[in-house]
């Protein structure tokens, strides 16, 4: 069992923190796929400590299995420990700091990616949040802001240093994006330069592509972004080959479909219909990705308002699939 701090991990299977994914009802739909740690989205420390009600949302926790690392992101120290200690308030069982997000909203402000051009502020970072809460807090970065210009190293040095539990790591620059192909080789570098676990993250869309990453580099544990979205059954197949060396076969259309359906039906629990239809319409969409008739079924998604449109277009799909009823997974 992997230990990062004094928080046991069940598997070495982990979701990443994905921006509007990684919601309360994703969350749910990948612990019931097995992952052994599951984050939430990125949190903005400014919206935690101003109060600001739609951030505080994000950090709802209440009822959910654990573990759960919360993920926070910002540009200064104290601000950052101030939001830490809201997080572990709610019950985080540990707090990440977010400094490989790419995106030009959060890498303007100094934030996410842009940490990797100041180590010395990124230091500051990790040395105040440690200092302010009880729980483990980890890392997650990239390989730096450029080809030219590969900070994690020096950053991967820093956070243990600082006293961080673990640090994962995006095998791509800020500069990458998500385009081309993760360097893993980093991450072998960066598990033999550490003492503390290296999270491996980036390119796993298959169980074998995890067990690949492990073999590969060494790492302690892989985190699958990209991956599980509209699939979230890879979890529970990754989890299955590195823990018992089995390899399971892939979810029927009837699955996928299910899964779907409770998807939505959690969503709409949460966060009320209106609100779900819209956010479920990207996941409907990676759900049914690769289906018969995929451009029809997106313009329909795409025109629903209401749960019983969406319903409506998964039983049409499992008409055209010849797929069996509905039902919530057991």
């Amino acid at each position: 069992m992997l230990k990062i701090g004094d928080v046991s991990i069940p598997n070495r299977v982990f979701s990443a923190p994905m921006a509007g994914v990684t919601d309360k009802a994703f969350r749910q739909i990948i612990r019931s796929c097995g992952a052994g740690l599951i984050y939430t989205e990125m949190i903005s420390d400014l919206g935690l400590v101003y109060g600001q009600k739609r951030t505080h949302q994000l950090l709802d926790l209440q009822g959910e299995e654990h573990p759960i690392a919360v993920q926070i992101f910002g540009s200064e120290a104290e601000p950052m420990a101030q939001g830490a200690q809201l997080a572990e308030k709610q019950q985080a069982d540990i707090i990440d700091i977010n400094m490989g997000c790419p995106t030009p909203k959060i890498v303007k402000n100094g934030e996410g990616s842009a940490l990797m051009l100041d180590i010395p502020r990124a230091r500051q970072i990790i040395r105040a949040v440690v200092q302010a809460v009880r729980v483990p807090v980890t890392v997650k970065m990239r390989l730096g802001w450029s080809s030219d210009q590969l900070s994690y190293l020096q950053l991967g040095e820093a956070a243990q240093e600082e006293g961080a539990a673990a640090v994962a790591l995006h095998a791509r620059t800020r500069e990458q994006f998500y385009s081309g192909q993760a360097q893993w080789e980093h991450i072998a570098r960066l598990k033999k330069h550490l003492q503390i676990p290296v999270i491996g993250n980036g390119d796993i869309w298959t169980a074998q592509d995890a067990e690949r990453m492990v073999q590969e580099t060494g790492c302690d544990a892989v985190m699958i972004g990209r991956g599980i979205m509209g699939n979230p059954f890879l979890i529970r197949e990754a989890v299955a080959l590195l823990e018992t060396g089995k390899q399971l076969p892939p979810p029927t259309m009837e699955e996928k479909l299910a899964l779907a359906a409770h998807h939505l039906d959690l969503v709409c629990q949460y966060k009320g219909e209106s609100v779900a239809v819209r956010e479920m319409r990207k996941h409907f969409s990676w759900y049914l990705k690769g289906m018969r008739g995929a451009a029809r079924l997106r313009e329909k998604i795409n025109q629903a308002t209401t749960r019983q449109q969406l319903l409506d277009i998964l039983q049409l799909t499992r008409v055209d699939t010849g797929t069996g009823l509905l039902s919530p997974p057991g």
